[in-house]
């Protein structure tokens, strides 16, 4: 069985990661600058090479993008399942602040909340509560 660890790369690594710590609660657990790494250039020294943070009960990964700006990622999004109305609402709250709502986020025929958006730093995310009965 493999373990599944979203990573993101940035513009900004400590700002997105601190993002996502207070927008769902949680904490980054380490972190690693490029100027640890041998030969590194001194204009690129504080950059993120790497880092470990979780956020509302999940780990994540993420890193200072070097050479490109960051893609939109179009073709998939992340989804965060909550066990109460209240917990989800404030998540999609917080993740949409700066950010675009695709969907808003209210009770759907299936009997769970259902949201999307797209938060501040392009990531698209799906809000939801568990199935209902």
């Amino acid at each position: 069985m493999a373990k599944l660890t979203p990573y993101f790369y940035s513009e900004d690594a400590r700002a997105q990661a601190q993002f996502y710590v207070q927008a769902l609660g949680g904490e980054i657990h380490s972190q690693m600058t490029y100027g640890q790494a041998p030969g590194t250039d001194e204009a690129l020294k504080d950059k993120i090479i790497h880092m470990a943070f979780s956020a509302a009960g999940v780990n994540f990964y993420i890193a200072d993008t070097m050479h490109q700006t960051p893609a939109s990622n179009s073709g998939f999004d992340l989804s965060l399942e909550f066990k109460t109305d209240e917990e989800a609402q404030q998540a999609f709250s917080n993740l949409s602040e700066g950010g675009q709502v695709i969907m808003p986020l209210e009770k759907q025929f299936w009997g769970s909340l259902f949201g999307r958006l797209e938060d501040k730093y392009g990531i698209k995310w799906q809000v939801t509560t568990e199935a209902q009965g």
